[in-house]
């Protein structure tokens, strides 16, 4: 077992620097903070980024999603420095999983979370890749080699 560990720590080691360390807490505990406000005081506005094909009910995906998000933000902070990389890519397949939910939000016309516009919530669109940017550069995942 010992072994299996040592093997991914030799490939998956990658050095940050102080701001990505930086960067990858603040991200932890940003998505630690609306982790626990899906479970609480925001349900009804995520409700509102579930799309409508979604084969769940919108409150367990509401739930579960906000269970995703604390447990990738506690990862994050705690995960040691060998497999910050693998949780850099996993917060970013997170965010690249729920960008059908921002699209709902634009397509359907749903206000939630200030984004009360048409061009509000189209200019959230743009914003979702840098967030998977953020969890990829702020973990080491890429950005050096």
């Amino acid at each position: 077992m010992a072994k299996l560990f040592s093997i991914g720590r030799s490939k998956m080691s990658s050095k940050t620097s102080p701001l990505q360390n930086a960067a990858r807490i603040g991200l932890g505990l940003t998505l630690m903070f609306a982790g626990t406000s899906h479970l609480t005081f925001a349900r009804k506005p995520f409700k509102a980024q579930v799309p409508p094909w979604m084969p769940m009910d919108t409150d367990r995906v509401v739930l579960l999603s906000g269970v995703g998000e604390i447990t990738l933000g506690a990862a994050l902070l705690l995960a040691p420095e060998e497999f910050r990389q693998l949780v850099g890519s996993a917060a970013g397949g997170f965010f690249t999983a729920i960008f059908p939910g921002n699209i709902a939000q634009y397509q359907h016309h749903r206000s939630a979370f200030g984004l009360d516009t048409d061009g509000k919530r189209l200019g959230r669109l743009f914003f979702q890749p840098l967030i998977v940017a953020w969890a990829l550069w702020s973990t080491g995942a890429v950005g050096k080699q």
